[in-house]
């Protein structure tokens, strides 16, 4: 026989529900953020991180496989070597078209992690080829096959950070750059000493970066949650801690749905096109990262003295990066000046390369580190774009606009580094578009500085909703707003 439940009992049910949806609602602490923000530190960066330090390795391999064989094993003339470079990025640019797309419809780890796993087998296969058309054939698949990844980062960054944020995560991962070239040059210093193997050194290599990408793509596909409401590592309170703290920047995560209206409003955005041109001048001089272990090769030394002595460029790298996390630190609120700041040193190191005699081979090999320190101002302007661009469909397009003129630009820089050991054509390019870049920068400033005047002159008056284009998220109703419709946002400067 059943016993009737006491009303009493129902009362207290309910006052427990009450009780822990209070608690669950209610504001969060400080501590609290700190413990969210470090299991997110935890759990989500290291996966950044790892992938990025794997993209990163794979391109720099062509350079070191030059040195090991490559050019003499496959036949390869000086342009040709240039085209096993170009096409890379040719690869790279076919796939930002469809990627955009997919990018905003689909899971965006979940669709990042299938394209590790693809790029990984793909990397595995540059050990195969015997000529220049089968290779520069895989080369090309393994950029189309990259094409997320980058872009992808920058949203994954301002889907779980705050704005504030942004600078350090961002030069984490893309610190990676550095790191990879010291590891990868010492790993093709320890494959070439082994005189027992079986295949070319170079070919060793790419299977050794292939079979470590495809385990990590099957991590980041397995463990890698979509947003905040996926994270398997927070429980209830700190998923609506996160959902808080987000919500001050007026971020609600990856959301798969594509706006036309958006789609207008960036192409009609002069900011917008200011990234796609950092992508582009930011990476003409990309080719010193390719060409500087044969530029050192060619002033006489061994081959394992040439990874040896290359290896420190990537340690330059990290260092000028974190000098310039640490200034972006000081000036929060001056992102642009610190990325200004750090375009002088590879300028500097450029014109040096450029006017230094080859008999000065310690000053060569010096000048070549610091002018390989690209990823400095990178990783600033970076995240500019991740803190200053809001919109689901919107911020997808302005990242796949920087990746676009970055393959631009990596497609037609080592055209003009064919001739060597002076490469003279490569670094005066690399002269002008560092120019070119520092007078962008100041007119991305300005413009910041005019929209945000603009805004402050309006403050009281009610914000506009209607510009977002509404998302339906668990049965409630979302703006999904751009930075250029929200009223509240500001842009960093």
């Amino acid at each position: 026989m059943d016993i009737p439940k006491s009303p009493c009992a129902d009362i207290k049910d309910e006052e427990r529900r009450v009780g822990e949806l209070v608690h669950l609602t209610a504001p969060y602490s400080a501590e609290e953020e700190k413990a969210v923000v470090r299991k997110i530190d935890m759990i989500i960066l290291p996966f950044l991180c790892f992938v990025f330090f794997l993209q990163y390795l794979d391109k720099q391999s062509l350079s070191y496989a030059g040195v090991f064989g490559l050019m003499e094993d496959l036949n390869l003339t000086s342009s040709q070597y240039s085209w096993c470079s170009s096409i890379f990025y040719v690869g790279q640019l076919v796939s930002e078209y469809p990627f955009i797309y997919l990018m905003s419809r689909l899971p965006l780890t979940k669709f990042v992690g299938v394209t590790v796993i693809v790029w990984g087998g793909v990397c595995m296969c540059l050990a195969a080829p015997k000529t220049y058309s089968g290779f520069a054939a895989v080369r090309f698949l393994l950029g189309f096959s990259e094409g997320a990844v980058s872009p992808a980062f920058v949203t994954i960054t301002s889907i779980w950070y705050r704005q504030k944020e942004h600078t350090i995560r961002t030069a984490l991962w893309i610190s990676m750059n550095g790191l990879a070239q010291v590891i990868g040059c010492l790993l093709m210093y320890g494959i070439g000493k082994n005189t027992a193997l079986a295949i070319a050194p170079w070919r060793v290599l790419f299977l050794i970066c292939g079979a470590m990408t495809l385990a990590a793509g099957v991590c980041f596909l397995v463990l890698m949650p979509s947003g905040p409401k996926d994270a398997w590592f927070l429980n209830a309170r700190e998923k609506e801690v996160l959902r808080q703290r987000m919500a001050q920047d007026h971020e609600g995560g990856d959301k798969t749905f594509f706006s036309l209206p958006q789609l207008k409003e960036t192409l009609m955005d002069p900011k917008a096109w200011l990234v796609f041109w950092f992508g582009v001048l930011v990476t003409m001089q990309s080719p010193v990262l390719t060409f500087a272990s044969l530029v050192i090769e060619s002033l006489g030394y061994s081959k394992l003295d040439t990874m040896l002595y290359t290896a420190p460029s990537g340690a330059v790298q990290m260092a000028l990066l974190w000098i310039g996390v640490a200034l972006a630190t000081i000036l929060p609120r001056q992102r642009t000046l610190v990325a200004l700041m750090l375009i002088i040193p590879p300028l500097v190191g450029t014109v040096f390369l450029f006017k230094l005699d080859l008999t000065a081979e310690w000053g060569m090999i010096a000048m070549s580190w610091l002018a390989s320190c690209i990823t400095a101002s990178m990783s600033i302007l970076l995240s500019l774009s991740a803190s200053n661009v809001k919109g689901n469909t919107k911020r997808a397009i302005v990242n796949t606009m920087f990746f676009i003129g970055y393959c631009a630009g990596c497609i037609g820089s080592p055209q003009l580094w064919t001739k060597r050991p002076r490469y003279t054509e490569g670094v005066i390019t690399s002269i002008v578009t560092w120019c070119l870049l520092f007078a962008a920068v100041i007119i991305y400033r300005l413009l910041c500085m005019q929209d945000n005047k603009q805004r402050e002159a309006k403050t009281g008056a009610d914000a506009d909703m209607s510009g977002g284009d509404m998302l339906e998220e668990d049965g409630l109703q979302a703006a999904d707003l751009t930075d250029k419709n929200d009223p509240s946002f500001r842009y960093a400067l």
